[in-house]
């Protein structure tokens, strides 16, 4: 007969796998990339309830991004487990050896599984749009990032994002041109700052995309002009916004496209460039929404 598990003393206690268990979790949460999947979640949410879209949607939206970004992210550590193991990366759970690849594997095809069912319970053109930047992000992870065309994806994915709430929308209106112009380019200015601490062990394992190409003097350049013009496009685009609005957040984005190629260029290994990125699309999102409604 069985009883509850117990410890060396005798008394009632946790089985032997169960810190094995919470390691493996916490090993998920990791493996997910956290930071940029609840960002993109984030902007998402906040752009959707900026169209006017109903709590219900708002939140089915949010989740079908969620689950998206979860795939993404466990894939990207599903596929590259064996470049991570060669190059050390012990800050990889499934490298390290925490998380089983099969295990990630079952979580990245769940979590596209469920991003797909959850897009398409938003309708046929609002799915698109974002199923559209989940298979550029799996693409990138399939092989893309090792090729001229990295870029494109984020490209992509970031343009697409913000077409989807409006595509929820009764009548689905499309968004005003410089809604996913914007998107795409800070995507691609994310690309270059997610992308630019990582050229070393990049190059020791063969990946090179895009930023890798340019190098790290002009991967800067880039990522800070990319930046900075999406924020002088939110500025300066709306027709309704004043000549001191648009001067006023166009010499704001410029100020903060610096200050994040400055971290890039003193801390070229450092995430603070990434996170400065995100501080930026969270900004222009609410710059978005207040030039719109």
């Amino acid at each position: 007969m069985t009883g509850f598990p117990t410890t060396p003393d005798g008394a009632p206690g946790r089985t032997a796998t169960s810190p094995r268990r919470r390691g493996m979790l916490l090993g998920l949460a990791g493996a997910c990339h956290p930071v940029p999947g609840l960002a993109v979640t984030a902007v998402a949410v906040l752009l959707a309830a900026g169209t006017g879209l109903g709590v219900g949607e708002v939140v089915l939206l949010g989740a079908a991004v969620l689950t998206g970004q979860l795939s993404i992210g466990w894939s990207n550590d599903w596929i590259d487990a064996a470049r991570d193991r060669a190059v050390g990366r012990t800050d990889k759970p499934v490298a390290a050896g925490t998380v089983p690849v099969v295990v990630i594997a079952v979580a990245a095809s769940t979590a596209l599984a469920a991003t797909i069912v959850l897009s398409a319970l938003l309708g046929l053109f609002a799915a698109a749009a974002l199923l559209i930047g989940v298979a550029a992000g799996w693409a990138y992870n399939l092989g893309l990032k090792s090729t001229i065309w990295s870029g494109a994806t984020y490209l992509l994915a970031f343009g697409a994002l913000p077409i989807a709430p409006y595509a929820a929308l009764p009548g689905q209106p499309w968004p005003p041109w410089w809604i996913p112009v914007a998107g795409a380019l800070l995507g691609l200015g994310a690309h270059f700052a997610n992308v630019l601490p990582d050229l070393r062990t990049d190059a020791e394992t063969g990946v090179r995309g895009l930023p890798h190409r340019l190098g790290a003097t002009a991967g800067v350049i880039v990522m800070a002009a990319a930046l900075a013009a999406a924020s002088v496009i939110l500025g300066v685009a709306p027709a309704t916004t004043s000549s001191t609005f648009a001067l006023t957040v166009s010499a704001a984005g410029i100020a903060l496209a610096a200050a994040t190629a400055l971290s890039a260029v003193r801390a070229p290994r450092s995430p603070v460039a990434f996170r400065l990125t995100i501080v930026i699309a969270i900004l222009d999102v609410v710059l978005l929404i207040t030039t719109t409604t």
